[in-house]
């Protein structure tokens, strides 16, 4: 079992709780949670909050089925806040975005989509095309980034730009559809291209 803080000022009924993407580092959103709602959220490994409007405990996707699993828990200096590490399953915001926060949605538009593209697969939408193309396996996956990767150097080659970049938006589409069959996400893509800069700067 993992080791959460127990020790919490809970003295005031409720204290504040962000919680954090654990792979991209995005804040996601704000809730309150009581000493129940802790208790809760720690027994089932998902995020549960007190409703300040509903004045009850609820779990985050108890209706939308878009849980936050818990993978890490911090707490503050002061003892009476926390920073909660989760896995969405799908969107966070009643807009149906990743986050609480629309500035962040524009800034990080690739997370956004990639969490699109794991909510249709886990929610299994039969009219969904990522769905379907899921369902064919990673070697039709595989082969639809091939064809999209040559109709893109193709389009490099004219002078067209609407094209291009049509078929580049193509190509970076299917390419996050395969990270996430692989087990990856853009991040740790990411992560190593800053890895690879920081060797080169020294």
């Amino acid at each position: 079992m993992k080791d959460y803080p127990k020790k919490i000022n809970f003295h005031k009924g409720l204290i504040p709780v962000i919680i954090q993407d654990y792979k991209t580092h995005k804040v996601l959103m704000l809730g309150y949670m009581n000493q129940d709602a802790y208790k809760k959220s720690i027994n089932e490994k998902k995020v549960t909050f007190y409703s300040r409007s509903k004045k009850r405990l609820w779990t985050k996707g108890e209706f939308s089925k878009n849980y936050l699993l818990i993978e890490e828990i911090l707490i503050d200096c002061d003892k009476d806040s926390l920073l909660i590490k989760a896995k969405p399953t799908g969107p966070i915001c009643h807009y149906g975005t990743d986050t609480c926060w629309k500035e962040i949605n524009k800034i990080n538009f690739l997370f956004f989509l990639e969490n699109i593209i794991s909510n249709r697969i886990y929610q299994k939408d039969d009219k969904s095309y990522i769905f379907k193309l899921f369902q064919q396996g990673i070697n039709k996956i595989s082969q639809k980034l091939g064809e999209e990767t040559i109709e893109t150097i193709i389009e490099s080659k004219d002078d067209n730009k609407t094209l291009f970049l049509n078929e580049s938006a193509d190509l970076l589409f299917h390419y996050l559809i395969l990270l996430y069959i692989k087990g990856f996400s853009i991040q740790d893509v990411i992560n190593i291209l800053e890895k690879r800069n920081l060797s080169k700067s020294h």
